[in-house]
């Protein structure tokens, strides 16, 4: 712990929490240029990036973890980042065709309880 002298002003390095605040990230952007992407919706990775690729350190996380499918709120809770900074990233990586994305399969357009139940488990972790 740091204190700047008053005993009321203290700083807890390890709750500072990150270092780069989303906006940061995301160069101040606040929606992505994709729009569609919903909490549901999952994420693929195409292929790994190419070494000349200018990526953030989040989204090299999020093409290391998409060789299975996950939902943007999974990607989202992964990352510990809010939603729609992450959306963000992923409309960056979408545009540069590093992922895809896919509405999941559902019966007469409701979702299985098997993604209703992921969906909730990754929510959680937020």
């Amino acid at each position: 712990m740091r204190t700047t002298g008053d005993d009321d002003e203290a700083w807890y390095d390890e709750d500072a929490g990150p270092v780069a605040r989303p906006y940061t990230v995301t160069r101040g952007r606040l929606t992505a240029e994709h729009g569609g992407l919903d909490l549901i919706t999952l994420v693929v990775a195409r292929r790994a990036a190419p070494a000349t690729a200018q990526l953030f350190p989040e989204q090299a996380r999020i093409i290391e973890r998409c060789h299975r499918p996950l939902s943007v709120a999974e990607v989202a809770a992964d990352l510990g980042l809010p939603l729609g900074t992450v959306r963000v990233l992923l409309g960056d990586l979408l545009a540069a065709g590093l992922i895809e994305t896919h509405e999941p399969l559902t019966l007469s357009g409701v979702p299985s309880r098997e993604l209703l139940e992921a969906l909730l488990d990754g929510l959680r972790t937020l």
